[in-house]
């Protein structure tokens, strides 16, 4: 990765902003930091960045350097800006904004997960345990509509909604496959209007993003989509006539929300990367990754609570790491976490 001009992993972990990570759940609300004045602090926005496959911790995060020698890694702790806190020697810009960061090393399934990707994307993208049918079916367990929901949907059905911006935010991918979608990354029993839009990005035209349920289609301008929306109300009246089910109710929420982010001009300024100035582009790099990482800045500057980033793969980064392109390294662990 490092022969490439684009974000590489250390440097990525302090562009991408995640030193000010939080999440405002009822749940979890009396563990919010607190002023000095007695006020508690909340987070206004949370991006979440998934490590497909994750990096091994105990050569990054967590090195047990008095492991003995055939459990621990070849690198090396160093010490950060946070007292008794050390790091890999391979993250010294992550290691000076240590103090910032709020690390857990306890994290772990306790039993209840199945031992395979598939479960653990359920369980941390939505917190709750993978059931029954995660053991039965492994990766052929498809995503069901009584499925818990994620945390992004959780956060766009509590928080009200932006007045032109999705609640809930995805890229540069979701997370499928020809064989399987993973699941854990919709709204599930909470209805369809909650699930996160989904942005595609390329490796081929990475400043290029796309929104697929927010894309007109070429041959149709933004002048005539009121016209459309006019044919499609009349359709939906004799539909609702017919069908008076949660399902038509769900989908006419979502299809308004689509209409109304097709015509704001915010929406498109949020995805519009060409408006942030050159030196910072660079800053983070000129890879989908990189510019993922921008993005995600950019639409909680414009007020998006929730957005997820789901690394995106690399065909030579799975040749060499045997990682399915992402963090997951099954071989040449150390050269390519190193990189």
């Amino acid at each position: 990765m490092s022969q490439h001009p684009q974000l590489d992993r250390r440097t990525f972990l302090v562009a991408g902003g995640l030193s000010y990570f939080g999440l405002n759940l009822a749940g979890i609300a009396s563990a919010a930091p607190v002023q000095p004045d007695g006020r508690r602090t909340i987070a206004k926005s949370t991006i979440m960045i998934w490590l497909s496959g994750g990096a091994s911790h105990i050569d990054t995060w967590d090195m047990k350097p008095n492991a003995p020698v055939e459990y621990r890694g070849i690198f090396k702790p160093v010490p950060t800006s946070a007292p008794g806190i050390q790091l890999c020697e391979h993250l010294p810009h992550l290691s000076r904004h240590a103090h910032h960061l709020a690390i857990v090393r306890s994290l772990g399934d306790h039993g209840r997960g199945t031992g395979d990707h598939h479960a653990g994307y359920y369980y941390n993208l939505t917190g709750h345990a993978p059931d029954r049918t995660f053991h039965q079916l492994l990766n052929a367990r498809t995503p069901y509509a009584t499925d818990w929901p994620s945390m992004a949907s959780v956060i766009a059905f509590k928080r009200p909604p932006h007045p032109h911006l999705p609640s809930a935010i995805t890229l540069p991918q979701k997370e499928d496959a020809p064989e399987y979608t993973r699941p854990g990354q919709f709204a599930a029993r909470l209805g369809i209007e909650y699930d996160p839009v989904f942005v595609d990005g390329t490796r081929e035209r990475p400043m290029d993003f796309n929104v697929p349920a927010l894309s007109l289609r070429g041959d149709v301008p933004a002048a005539r989509l009121l016209d459309r929306r006019g044919l499609l109300q009349t359709l939906d009246d004799v539909q609702r006539f017919a069908d008076r089910s949660r399902t038509v109710g769900d989908y006419s929420k979502h299809q308004q929300k689509a209409f109304t982010l097709l015509a704001s001009r915010q929406t498109r300024t949020a995805f519009d990367l060409s408006a942030e100035p050159q030196r910072v582009r660079e800053r983070y790099g000129s890879g989908i990754n990189s510019m993922t990482m921008l993005m995600a800045r950019r639409l909680v500057e414009a007020g998006v609570p929730f957005v997820t980033v789901f690394w995106k793969g690399d065909k030579e980064v799975d040749k060499l790491c045997k990682s399915g392109g992402g963090w997951d390294t099954h071989g040449n662990n150390f050269n390519c976490l190193k990189d």
